[in-house]
């Protein structure tokens, strides 16, 4: 016997095995922070080597490791300059707080991420320096190249009992010496820099494609919207609707008049979870409001996925009874369309 689902059930049914139907939308959610989308300013290894790689050429495998020299080798290189981030152990903002205090600079944390992301094309600061209107990001540069050549050449100072120096690493400890020893002594320190840059497992690049992760879901159901045929609008982020106070991410077959509303949500924290089950909520007490004031109903649809939503058994409850069981994940998603009210909307059947 196939394992039925809440979509799949009338509401008399719902209600009666409403326990056994949470518990299948749970089994159903997948841990999806094991897979993050690259974004197109993704650094593969390949690249981020081959930028180390210059930056130890040009330097002389640190031995020769000077502004001069660090700054030939960002112009060969744009993505030297995450290198160079990566050998400090430090984030953009924190490295920009450095040059501010050091040197008097004026980069702000803004400015310093927003050079850091630029640096991730490696053509980035050559075509800086053919722009008049680059000036500032240079000078800024310049700065943060500076302090950065500055505290590496000193190495950390002496420890002290009870607090840690950012630059006791086995790479920067003792100053260029330390920086020498990694890029000569059979250490795969391009490796190293590497699984630096991306930070504690994945998390910088976690943390600058947050916003990605939420599309994963969204791309899939425009994906098997567009492949049936049917008819559908997708709103922007932060998109105000006309009679919406919150606007769901799909109106089915428009926002006019919608037939069917689609909310996408997916999330690896609990607490975030919960902030986002109350978020589709509403959308549901908006419809309720909306037959009040004589609009035409409409099919209220949750696409969910992510571990989160595991640690919510009764938010998951609440969320499937108020939907009358249209809760969907990434594992379920292929129903989507055969069991909501979309299916009304199919003009492309597949062969």
């Amino acid at each position: 016997m196939t394992l039925q689902r809440p979509f799949e059930l009338d509401r008399e049914e719902l209600e009666t095995r409403i326990e056994e139907m949470v518990t299948a939308t749970i089994d159903d959610l997948s841990s999806e922070f094991l897979l993050l989308p690259t974004g197109p300013s993704f650094v593969r290894y390949p690249e981020f080597q081959s930028a180390y790689e210059t930056l130890k050429r040009t330097t002389g495998a640190f031995r020769n490791f000077s502004f001069e020299t660090v700054r030939v080798a960002l112009l060969d290189n744009s993505l030297v300059l995450g290198v160079l981030r990566s050998i400090l152990g430090m984030s953009a903002p924190e490295w920009a707080e450095l040059a501010r205090t050091e040197l008097g600079s004026d980069i702000t944390q803004g400015a310093a991420r927003g050079i850091d992301k630029g640096c991730r094309n490696s053509d980035y600061f050559r075509q800086m320096n053919l722009k008049r209107s680059a000036t500032k990001t240079l000078e800024r540069t310049d700065a943060l190249l500076q302090v950065a050549v500055m505290y590496i050449e000193k190495g950390a100072p002496p420890e002290q009992e009870g607090v840690l120096h950012r630059l006791a690493k086995f790479d920067t400890a003792f100053g260029n010496e330390s920086l020498t020893h990694a890029s000569c002594e059979n250490v795969p320190y391009a490796v190293l820099l590497y699984e630096r840059y991306l930070g504690r497992p994945l998390a910088t690049h976690r943390d600058a494609v947050s916003e990605l992760v939420g599309e994963v879901m969204e791309n899939a159901i425009e994906q098997r919207l567009r492949d049936s045929g049917v008819s559908h609008r997708k709103t922007g982020r932060a998109e105000r609707i006309p009679g919406f106070g919150q606007a769901p991410d799909f109106c089915i077959p428009d926002e006019i008049n919608p037939s069917v509303i689609i909310e996408a949500k997916i999330t690896s924290d609990d607490g975030t979870a919960r902030d986002k089950v109350t978020r589709i909520k509403q959308l549901e007490t908006q419809r309720n409001k909306h037959l009040q004031e004589g609009r035409q109903w409409y099919e209220v649809i949750a696409c969910i996925d992510g571990r989160g939503f595991r640690q919510r058994r009764a938010d998951m409850r609440d969320l499937i009874l108020r939907l009358d069981g249209k809760v969907f994940t990434a594992s379920t998603l292929d129903h989507l369309i055969t069991n909501s009210g979309i299916a009304d909307f199919v003009t492309t059947r597949k062969a």
